[in-house]
């Protein structure tokens, strides 16, 4: 016996043809609701498998986040632009950096392209109270370095606490 065979209706969402034990997805509402689980499971995890490859800005740009005692440094990989297409918002506690990458050719040369154009949008929760009026940035060869000082709040709140070494005694 082929464990297909106790199946009773195929992946593509027909019913088999054979009669089985269970009935068939017009009679049995058990098998009807199994159906459409895995249909809505499907549906939910087909784009994983693969690569985007055309406009997917979903993780765009490319962050690194650095912390220290004194605040945050983030830098944001623009390969392509300019600082005068992008904007950078510190507003309720989330750093938002956002612009649009323009396409430089005429649609009517490009034989193939597998660059990325349009408008982008990445945020990031800041873990911590920022001095809003010393916040520093600066853009160059395509990355953007934001440089967000704690408030004095936050520094006298953070306390480094010291991990003693617990001493064992040999038996």
């Amino acid at each position: 016996m082929n464990v297909r065979d106790l199946i009773p209706w195929g992946r593509n969402g027909g019913s088999r043809r054979e009669p089985t034990a269970f009935g068939n997805d017009q009679t049995s509402p058990f098998l009807a609701l199994h159906r459409e689980v895995n249909r809505l499971f499907d549906e939910a995890l087909r784009g994983f498998g693969s690569p985007a490859l055309f406009g997917s800005f979903s993780s765009w740009p490319k962050l690194e986040v650095t912390e220290s005692e004194t605040g945050l440094r983030v830098a944001a990989e623009l390969p392509g632009l300019d600082e005068k297409d992008v904007e950078l918002l510190i507003q309720d506690g989330v750093l938002t950096i956002r612009g649009e990458k323009r396409s430089e050719v005429e649609d009517k040369e490009r034989q193939y392209s597998e660059w990325s154009y349009g408008r982008f949008e990445r945020q990031l929760a800041l873990p911590f109270e920022v001095d809003e009026d010393k916040v520093s940035a600066s853009f160059k060869n395509g990355v953007l370095t934001a440089t967000l000082p704690k408030s004095a709040k936050a520094q006298a709140s953070s306390k480094r606490i010291p991990i003693n070494q617990s001493s064992r005694k040999a038996a």
